[in-house]
């Protein structure tokens, strides 16, 4: 199967902000095969032509999602996160079904695609039925196991084994891969955290986890062994491997260096962390250290948004704010923090830009709209992106080459119904 695109400009999803001016993007059997301005574009051949009035990007990567929480979304406004989920969230979680899971991702993978965010690591319960609902969808998802000793759970170590089993289940197109997802050293025993580690090493597994969320979850912690939780992680053998932290807001400089040491990449989660007031990362910092960042909604039960250009919109914005400069992030950064930075984060060097070799995941923004103009040269288009663009702006997706929103609504399943589903169990769950 041959594509060709053909755009406005092309936004390449790089550090450095490339953008092509009338561009063409040629795709083969849903890999991109050829990237660049359309008066040096190869013989078209007998590629189908998708002609496209705005811009084409590539699909924005979720660094940190619980998806699944469409369920719950807006519950427990306005409280601190320890009250936030010991007394709303995790109540109605421990009645969940899988049936509720894979219904609640379905919806939420929808309108993440809807969002242009093709791509989302997933930490939540029922993985198997995460996976069931983004095939259904056509999403990607890197989707980590949790584990969490929690009431009606398996013990921790039996969990490990059963996430190590799954992750050997995965398909091999790249549409979907398990991790490992201990939820954080305040909530799992230090010993299993280092044995998720080895099993993610020896697998190479990525090992997904909260870390610094909040100013005093690690207290206890450092009450007890002297150590942040970030060298606590490390005197543990738990770092080292592919392994995202999420959050990462309180990282004092001896914690950033060993996030540098060991290669340990950060999920920002701007909304999630502003709206239950946990702080503001020190994301120009970790960035002028290497260390590999890429964006994240968070849970929608925490954010509330599922869209990712809004969040990268802040990011950008409390950057500048934390460090009062106002070139302490670029608008081409921001942009590459949702979809290259975030691929590099993940270790998927298969998605997250429009270069040649890459997956065909592609978004087409809508420019005909006042907020993006006006256009003096290609740096504007980034720039009307990030300060001016959102999720509404999306009109079409392509996953893998194939279409799964045409003209800003989903293609492969009834979003109208789903919402209803949703509604209906996060009554249920809600009444107890």
């Amino acid at each position: 199967m041959r594509q060709r695109f053909t755009a406005r400009f092309l936004v390449v999803g790089d550090r450095a902000g490339t953008v092509v001016r009338d561009g063409v993007l040629d795709v083969v059997d849903g890999a991109i095969a050829w990237v660049g301005p359309a008066a040096e574009a190869p013989p078209q051949g007998d590629a189908e032509v998708v002609a496209l009035p705005g811009v084409l990007t590539p699909g924005l990567v979720n660094a940190h999602s619980h998806a699944p929480m469409v369920l719950f979304r807006g519950q427990g406004e306005g409280l601190p996160l320890d009250r936030w989920l010991q007394e709303v969230m995790w109540p109605r979680e421990a009645r969940l079904t899988p049936e509720d899971v894979e219904v609640a991702m379905t919806a939420a993978s929808a309108e993440m695609l809807g969002n242009g965010i093709t791509t989302s690591v997933e930490m939540y319960f029922h993985p198997e039925r995460i996976a069931a609902a983004v095939t259904t969808t056509g999403a990607r998802a890197l989707i980590a196991t949790p584990l969490l000793p929690l009431p009606g759970m398996p013990p921790v170590a039996e969990q490990l084994d059963a996430a190590v089993a799954l992750a050997g289940t995965a398909p091999d197109d790249g549409s979907v891969e398990y991790g490992i997802g201990p939820h954080a050293a305040y909530t799992v025993p230090l010993p299993v955290l280092a044995d998720a580690a080895r099993a993610a090493r020896e697998h190479d597994l990525l090992l997904h986890l909260h870390v610094a969320e909040t100013a005093t979850e690690g207290d206890d912690l450092l009450a007890a062994h002297g150590l942040s939780v970030p060298a606590l992680l490390a005197s543990h053998d738990v770092l080292g491997g592919r392994v995202l932290a999420a959050h990462c807001v309180h990282l004092d400089e001896a914690d950033q260096e060993l996030w540098q040491e060991y290669d340990v990449a950060v999920a920002l989660c701007p909304a999630s962390n502003a709206k239950l007031a946990s702080g503001v990362a020190p994301l120009r910092p970790m960035l002028d250290r290497g260390i590999r960042v890429g964006l994240g909604t968070d849970g929608p039960a925490s954010n509330d948004s599922l869209d990712l250009l809004a969040d990268l919109r802040l990011a950008a914005g409390l950057a500048r704010l934390r460090e009062r400069s106002a070139t302490a992030l670029t608008a081409a950064e921001a942009f590459w923090l949702a979809t290259g930075g975030a691929a590099d984060a993940l270790g998927r060097p298969d998605l997250g830009r429009l270069e040649a070799g890459r997956r065909a995941d592609l978004v087409h923004v809508d420019t005909r709209d006042l907020v993006f103009e006006p256009v003096g040269d290609a740096a504007d288009v980034l720039a009307h992106l990030v300060w001016s663009g959102a999720g509404r702006h999306v009109r079409d997706v392509w996953v893998g080459g194939r279409p799964v929103v045409r003209d800003g609504a989903s293609t492969t399943v009834d979003a109208a119904a789903l919402r209803t589903d949703v509604a209906e169990r996060a009554a249920r769950l809600a009444a107890g």
